[in-house]
């Protein structure tokens, strides 16, 4: 009896996680979207985990003003995959009434999900970062993984966004905790957006990827297109894998300056 019932208990729980992997795989931007994009080239790469946890990017386009978000929900599991959904809806909703303050946008979100979170009783919450680029500027705001700078000649700009926000859903007024920070953006310039998925993958040894590895992945690749640049990093961080499990999602998002 209790054989079946743990069988039981692992298909419940298998059928949950293929749910919860569809639903964050389902709302993500198609590749016809981000080839429209002008000025930048964008490419991006989600692989869920065995476990699926909750990572969220998305790229929101509204006239000239491009919005890149991601970000990353504590815990695995259905739950995590639903508050996900929740933030990509709530992002959309804001971008369309052309709420183009950074920090308002992450302040009016916040709040949303807060009070969606009170309700469901459990204590998720997430990282998460905003990307905007318009005129060939781009802002920063949010708190989530550091943020990498390829330059044009190769150097490398590492950005700590640990100042720029709370995580969201953990309080309900984070504005006076939302910062903005502006990154010169030229031609040939790549910027580089992670999860801890990538950051934190173990080879056989038990070592992690590491930013130093992403950022000189990110510099050997930096002269090709995103596209390139993100199937680069990719390889690299699967050979460094190996036949290890991965055990948390994996999410990045290339944007290059044309």
């Amino acid at each position: 009896a209790l054989n079946s019932k743990l069988r039981d208990e692992n298909l419940r729980l298998g059928a949950e996680l293929a749910v919860a992997k569809h639903i964050q795989m389902m709302v993500l931007p198609r590749a016809s979207e981000l080839e429209a994009i002008h000025g930048v080239e964008i490419a991006a790469y989600m692989r869920p985990a065995d476990e699926v946890g909750g990572d969220y990017y998305d790229v929101l386009q509204e006239g000239s003003r491009v919005k890149i978000g991601i970000g990353d929900v504590t815990g695995h599991g259905l739950e995590s995959g639903v508050l996900m959904l929740m933030v990509q809806s709530v992002a959309r909703a804001l971008q369309e009434t052309g709420e183009d303050n950074p920090r308002q946008f992450l302040d009016r979100l916040n709040r949303a999900i807060y009070k969606n979170i009170e309700r469901t009783n459990t204590d998720k919450h997430l990282s998460l970062a905003f990307l905007d680029f318009e005129n060939g500027r781009v802002t920063l705001s949010g708190q989530h993984e550091e943020v990498l700078v390829v330059r044009a000649n190769g150097e490398i700009e590492r950005i700590d966004t640990a100042n720029l926000g709370l995580p969201i859903g953990l309080e309900r007024n984070i504005l006076p905790f939302i910062a903005t920070r502006d990154i010169p953006f030229n031609s040939g310039d790549v910027i580089v957006l992670h999860t801890d998925g990538v950051t934190e993958a173990e080879d056989q040894e038990g070592k992690l990827f590491g930013l130093i590895r992403l950022s000189n992945s990110a510099r050997h690749y930096h002269r090709g297109s995103a596209e390139e640049i993100k199937t680069g990093i990719i390889e690299d961080l699967m050979a460094h894998i190996g036949t290890q499990k991965i055990h948390d999602d994996i999410t990045l998002v290339i944007m290059r300056h044309k």
